[in-house]
């Protein structure tokens, strides 16, 4: 039988109801929450593609651990059970748990980067750029040119490193400047896009040669994999555990967010070899986060956490959780909706100024486009452009090349059915796009200001 679309690999245990409020109500809502996805209720979202971070559903397996929760203050036994799985899937010697991601951004900028350091990677993401400016850094994006171009479905790794640019940085300002280099696997503000076996193996070559760290930003390291097992020449016939294995033998660390390829809630680590890093973190990490054997997670958490990762790296789970993204993708990119191809491994992007062309980028196309998509349909996405980028030192915006909007899917959370509704909403918007308008701030935060900015339209 000839399938459009692999089925679910998994049947369900349990639901939750899903509302849609009238169209009248959502304009009310959008406009209370100052047109910021970011500030809606739950309760008035039907379809909720605001991120794939802590929202997707976890199996039976993960909830009877949740049952096996060992809540001491200090050596859990959940705590075990997670460190030796990422030592086991990853092999790093150290790890370092925090409660998400960004904890363990914030431990590693804090030890690593100080004023004067200059930090290259595959494009900058939001709070990994905070955290390395906050202490002093300046972040330098090394990823190669294809990356910025949108509509570019023949680059099948546009999250490779640029070498050369990453060589003339150290050239420029030299290598004892620069502390580590981090790479993205996948790079989310790219689209989702992956990078290659044979370019980090690259790049952890020429970071030896001048005695600069690799550490990862691992958040999505199962779909990097998949990519390299689809895409990649000598991958195919590999487990995803032995390209897992081996993506992690050209890093010296990494930091995670479990709330992604870990599939659960909330928890987070920083792992690494090296021993005076791991030392400077476990006493940061008390200060911060909490004890170094647990890290602001709960036992229960962790060991959730454990399960998922191994869950994670399951060739049909990863499988269809690539393939309902490109499915959506595949849809709109039919309808003629401009998006960026090839499409990733999390999300699929709207690229909002070929969406919205009348739209100048200083009037925020893709914070309007989330905002218009939800009063279209109830369906809530994330702005991923200028509003996301922020503003330099000198407060000048940064006006990134890509201006996107991100449909990003919860694991094991929806079906096709669902996506579909998302694609004729999308059309729909589409359709009437010449009657939108531009958006202005009536409050901007300092840090980080696509999660808490409010706007209201430019007339």
């Amino acid at each position: 039988m000839d399938m459009k679309f692999m089925p679910e690999p998994y049947k369900v245990k349990m639901v939750e109801p899903l509302r849609i409020l009238p169209k009248e109500e959502r304009i009310e809502a959008i406009k209370k929450a100052g047109y910021n996805t970011f500030l809606l209720n739950s309760r008035d979202v039907y379809i909720d593609l605001l991120t794939d971070s802590g929202t997707n559903a976890m199996s039976d397996r993960q909830w009877a651990g949740l049952m096996m929760g060992d809540e001491a203050y200090a050596g859990s036994e959940n705590w075990f059970h997670l460190q030796s799985t990422v030592q086991e899937i990853m092999g790093f010697k150290h790890v370092v748990p925090t409660h998400q991601g960004r904890g363990a951004e914030n431990l590693l900028s804090q030890i690593l980067v100080k004023p004067g350091s200059y930090v290259p990677g595959n494009m900058y993401f939001t709070t990994t750029r905070a955290h390395q400016e906050l202490n002093g850094g300046t972040f330098v994006d090394v990823i190669n040119d294809d990356a910025h171009i949108s509509d570019n479905p023949d680059v099948l790794f546009k999250g490779n490193i640029d070498l050369k640019k990453y060589e003339d940085l150290i050239n420029k300002v030299g290598a004892e400047n620069i502390p580590y280099i981090c790479v993205g696997v996948t790079v989310n503000l790219a689209g989702g896009q992956p990078v290659s076996m044979k370019n980090l193996r690259e790049v952890y070559e020429l970071s030896k040669k001048h005695g600069i760290r690799v550490m990862f930003d691992c958040t999505r390291y199962v779909e990097n994999a998949y990519f390299i097992k689809a895409r990649e020449e000598g991958y195919k016939d590999k487990t995803i555990a032995e390209i897992v294995k081996e993506m992690f033998s050209y890093a010296d660390g990494a930091t995670m967010s479990g709330k992604k390829d870990g599939i659960v809630n909330i928890g987070g680590f920083l792992a690494m070899n090296e021993e005076e890093l791991y030392s400077k973190a476990t006493a940061l990490v008390v200060v911060y986060e909490g004890m170094p054997s647990y890290g602001g997670m709960t036992g229960r958490d962790m060991e959730a956490f454990a399960i998922g990762l191994k869950e994670a790296l399951d060739y049909n789970y990863i499988k269809h959780r690539v393939e309902q993204v490109e499915y959506l993708g595949n849809k709109l990119s039919e309808a003629g909706i401009p998006i960026v191809r090839p499409v990733g491994g999390h999300a699929v992007f709207l690229d909002a100024r070929a969406f919205l062309p009348h739209i100048p980028q200083e009037q925020y196309p893709a914070q309007v486009l989330a905002a218009e998509i939800y009063i279209e349909s109830g369906v809530r996405t994330m702005e991923r452009g200028n509003v996301s980028a922020g503003r330099t030192k000198e407060g000048k915006e940064y006006f990134p090349k890509l201006e996107l909007v991100r449909l990003t899917l919860p694991r094991r959370v929806y079906s096709y059915a669902h996506l579909d509704f998302v694609a004729e909403a999308i059309i729909r918007t589409f359709k009437r796009r010449d009657e939108i308008k531009g958006l202005k701030f009536i409050y901007e935060p300092p840090v980080l200001r696509f999660f808490t900015g409010r706007f209201e339209h430019v007339e």
